[in-house]
This record gives structure tokens, sequence and C-alpha cells, in this order.
């Protein structure tokens, strides 16, 4: 589990294009979860295209803090394995 945010952002920007499912925190106990591709990292921001028969809207971005401060938790949706990022 990367415990910084270049680490975090390293992880990600190598794991492009990947599918990944989202777990969000939205407020006192509830939680959002998404599914998507990661296609893009910034500077401070990575964005992903979300599924079109789940979500009322294309894409959506988080910042790397809030993976750090395990506001989102991402995980990789590969063919054999998930990995967790949180």
């Amino acid at each position: 589990m990367p415990t910084t945010l270049t680490a975090i952002k390293k992880e990600l920007e190598g794991r492009l294009g990947s599918k990944i499912k989202l777990v969000a925190q939205t407020g006192r106990k509830r939680q959002t979860e998404r599914n998507g591709i990661l296609t893009e990292t910034y500077p401070s921001v990575f964005v992903v295209d979300l599924n079109q028969d789940e979500n009322s809207f294309e894409r959506v971005s988080y910042s790397y803090s809030d993976v750090l401060t395990h506001t989102v938790e991402i995980q990789f949706q590969d063919a054999e394995l998930v990995e967790v990022i949180a």
C-alpha cells in the first residue's frame, strides 16, 4: 500500500487503461461504488471513465490525497487478481 502522494501517483500511472472499482466515502456512513477505466493522470488528480450502464455521467476525478486519506479506495480488477489500494 503506497504511503506517499508520489508513490500513489506512480502506481496509478503504471496502471493506465486498467479496469477499476472505486469506493468513495460520500458522507456519514455513506459510500458510493463506481466501476470504470483509469484513463488519465494529472499532477494533482486522476480521471476515471465510468461505465455508462451503471452511471448517469461519463467521468469522475479524484485527487491523490483522497486515496492517501482513505476517502477513496481503489480496486484494480485484472482478469486473475483484484488488488486494493487504500
